[in-house]
Order: structure tokens, then C-alpha cells, then sequence
């Protein structure tokens, strides 16, 4: 999760997590942008890109939304895993990702809780996530919410099918 400047907001009465709908693919799409950002990168998301991967023919991804009334505060996306040798379902929080001003107010927290419980409905037997290798902060943050840190082995490989 990026670093919170030293805008605080205050936190709203009511914050509902909630699945993400249609009408939420604009707000969406810019919080993706503010973390490929912070990171460095340039996003390549589009609004057709994200509504294909949740409301498409195939869905490929959850996601949960922040919403504070009058603007979304937050997501996490989730996406399946599958551990073959195990015969386990999984589900990986693929982003978490509160905007600026909204951090420290638990709504992370609430992310994470409503991600697990989805991923429990869904018949997963382990949520997994990770984080850069400098993110200290991410790294408490998960410690705290009661992940344990895996240490990473081998290599991943990457094929361009296009």
C-alpha cells in the first residue's frame, strides 16, 4: 500500500464494502491508475478492460469497493488460486488499495475482512497476498491481520501470448 501523505480526511459515519458494480468502473479505474502511479508505472487499464474482467461472459476477478456515499475510498481485488497437489482452493488479494487521505482509518482492515470472508464463501481454504520486498509497512500490516510471511522460492516465468 503507498505511503499516506499528510492529508487526513475525516472518516465518514458509514463506510459500506460492498462488490463492486458498473456504475463504479470510472472510480475504479483512476484508484488503479493512483497505485500503478505510485509504483511507478504507467497503468494500462481502461474502463472496457475492467468491465470485461468483472461483469464480462468470463469473470475474471472480484473486487470490493470503499464506498463512503458520494465517493469510493478504497478496493481490493481478488482473484482464484489453485493449489493442485493440496486439492486447495485459493484466493489472492491481487491489490489493496485505500486513497490518500482515507488511510489509518481501518478501512484496509475492513477490505481485508470482507475479502476473507468472500474467499471463505467461496469454499478457499487460504487468502494470500503479497507485498514488494521494501513495503515494511505492508509487511506489519499483514503481520497484524494475521498473515504469515512465506518465504518466496524459485522463479516465475512469463510468456507473451499476443
Amino acid at each position: 500500500m503507498p505511503e499516506d501523505t499528510e492529508i487526513s480526511l475525516i472518516r465518514p459515519a458509514v463506510v459500506n464494502i460492498r462488490v463492486a458494480k458498473p456504475r463504479d468502473l470510472p472510480e475504479l479505474n483512476a484508484m488503479i491508475a493512483q497505485l500503478a502511479a505510485h509504483h511507478g508505472d504507467a497503468a494500462a487499464m481502461t474502463p472496457e478492460a475492467l468491465e470485461r474482467d468483472l461483469f464480462g461472459p468470463m469473470p475474471w476477478i472480484q473486487m470490493l469497493v470503499a464506498d463512503a456515499g458520494d465517493e469510493l475510498m478504497g478496493y481490493a481485488i481478488l482473484v482464484p488460486l489453485y493449489r493442485a497437489q493440496e486439492g486447495q482452493r485459493g484466493m489472492d488479494l491481487h491489490q489493496l488499495f485505500v486513497r490518500d487521505g482515507h488511510r489509518g482509518h481501518g478501512i484496509g482492515q475492513h477490505l481485508v475482512n470482507r475479502a476473507r470472508a468472500a474467499a471463505k464463501a467461496q469454499g478457499c481454504d487460504f487468502l494470500s497476498v503479497s507485498a514488494a520486498t521494501g513495503n515494511f509497512a505492508a509487511h506489519r500490516f499483514y503481520e497484524n491481520m494475521d498473515f504469515t510471511a512465506r518465504p518466496v522460492t524459485g522463479m516465475r516465468f512469463l510468456q507473451a501470448l499476443a
